[in-house]
């Protein structure tokens, strides 16, 4: 399944709006069910209203009526290891847990997997917060 997130992911980037950074993104999510939703990078000029891979792909999630994440891949061509972006790390936690698998890639595959609590450790917490 790690091969057909990574192919998902880099399909996405193929696709992105990036014609600020010349840094196309995709990413790739993978719910508990087996399906797999991708977004890649939408940028805009009154930066910073775009938005990211990751993004895009929890939106296409959750427009499909999912809401966990049980694994997520992260592609950029002219990254050794892309990593989320720190609001996109939030993101993914508002859907995954500390230990959802993040894979890492780069032009040839996945060079690393970390977890969604490696990322950030110190997410915010809904269960945390008084929220009902």
């Amino acid at each position: 399944m790690k091969d057909k997130l990574f192919e998902a992911a880099r399909a996405a980037a193929k696709i992105a709006h990036a014609p600020y950074s010349q840094y196309p993104v995709g990413a790739a999510i993978l719910t508990p069910a087996g399906h797999i939703h991708s977004g890649c990078n939408i940028e805009n000029v009154a930066s910073p209203e775009g938005w990211c891979a990751e993004t895009t792909a929890i939106a296409h999630m959750v427009m499909h009526g999912e809401r966990d994440i049980a694994e997520v891949c992260v592609f950029a061509e002219r990254a050794a290891k892309a990593t989320p972006c720190g609001g996109c790390r939030q993101r993914l936690m508002e859907f995954g847990k500390a230990s959802t698998p993040v894979h890492l890639c780069d032009a040839d595959g996945i060079v690393e997997t970390v977890t969604l609590g490696d990322l950030l450790p110190f997410a915010f917490d809904i269960s945390e917060s008084g929220e009902d």
